[in-house]
């Protein structure tokens, strides 16, 4: 191997640790996200149906936004964070300055970005040398939703938030048949509207064992709105409940008061009400107010020491 060609991978690494450190800073003091995103992170979120490989492809660099297993080794831009990669870095380094074939990189595509299988280093070199495309095998996960290259796992919950409000909305035209009432139902978490759903057709479920002929589920569904929901939203609402729950939507809360009056009354019997339900479940699971300020007094200390903390990487 030609000795200088080691001298310049080397000085390449150390440029590629230099940019990361500058990228650490500047995303410190603008309060950034530069992180990669972990694949099995954002896989429970979209919950891909199939997997189907779709063999070889020439994939845009900058669409390459996370990693399976190597996402805490490299940041947003694939610029090595430690300097345990360094050997395995310049090597590749080399080998690109030497033009030598290396194997293609193995990737899954979800919602049309990509994360790493294997060949996170290759991708680091290259972006290091401004290479703006790169061979990959590639096996796409079919989602639903379509990701943003700067989206973080946040967003990406947002995103699926909203997805599953429009595909509620569609199914049962809650805004059409009661205006303004869908929009008002949010969650902080996937997968609720599926709960809800759920509740929707076990009240048409019991409706129809008090009638004669079968309740359709428009029938149903605007019977669980008038009957169950908004009388709990009002209770949630009147027992000012949410004050208990910070960053938590009136939507949250129904789900969860549900599930604990379903616990009282097999504890109790039916005769628990579902104003006895929210109270005991604020009671049990909110916090006071005296906890409340400590955690804001620690969340303002955090926000104080966590800057030079992720800048020194502590």
């Amino acid at each position: 191997m030609d000795p200088s060609l080691k001298l310049r991978a080397r000085d390449d690494f150390g440029k590629a640790r230099n940019r990361e450190l500058v990228g650490k800073i500047f995303t410190v003091l603008m309060q950034a996200d530069d992180e990669l995103l972990p694949l099995h992170e954002v896989k429970s979120i979209l919950k891909p149906r199939a997997e189907v490989y779709k063999g070889m492809k020439t994939v845009p660099i900058a669409s390459i936004v996370g990693s399976e297993g190597r996402y805490r080794d490299f940041n947003r831009n694939f610029l090595p964070r430690h300097r345990h990669l360094r050997e395995r870095w310049i090597s590749i380094d080399v080998a690109h300055y030497q033009d030598k074939i290396l194997p293609p990189i193995k990737l899954y595509e979800l919602g049309g970005v990509y994360f790493v299988r294997d060949g996170n280093h290759r991708v680091s070199v290259a972006r290091m040398q401004d290479r703006e495309f790169i061979d990959a095998e590639v096996t796409a996960l079919d989602a639903d939703i379509n990701l943003e290259q700067d989206a973080t796992i946040q967003d990406i919950k947002r995103a699926i938030i909203d997805f599953e409000r429009r595909r509620f909305l569609r199914k049962t035209r809650l805004d059409e048949l009661r205006p303004g009432s869908g929009s008002g139902i949010g969650f902080t978490e996937t997968g609720r509207f599926d709960d809800i759903m759920e509740h929707i057709n076990v009240h048409k479920y019991y409706l129809n064992q008090h009638s004669t002929e079968e309740i359709s589920f428009e029938e149903g569904m605007l019977s669980w709105y008038d009957n169950v929901y908004a009388p709990i939203a009002r209770t949630i609402e009147e027992e000012r409940i949410l004050l208990w729950f910070p960053r938590r939507t009136q939507a949250d809360l129904y789900v969860w008061i549900v599930r604990h009056w379903d616990e009282l009354k097999k504890k109790y019997g039916e005769g628990f009400s579902i104003r006895e339900a929210a109270r005991d479940f604020r009671d049990t699971h909110g916090r006071r107010l005296p906890q409340l300020l400590w955690e804001i007094v620690k969340a303002l200390g955090a926000r104080i020491t966590a800057p030079v903390r992720r800048l020194f990487g502590r």
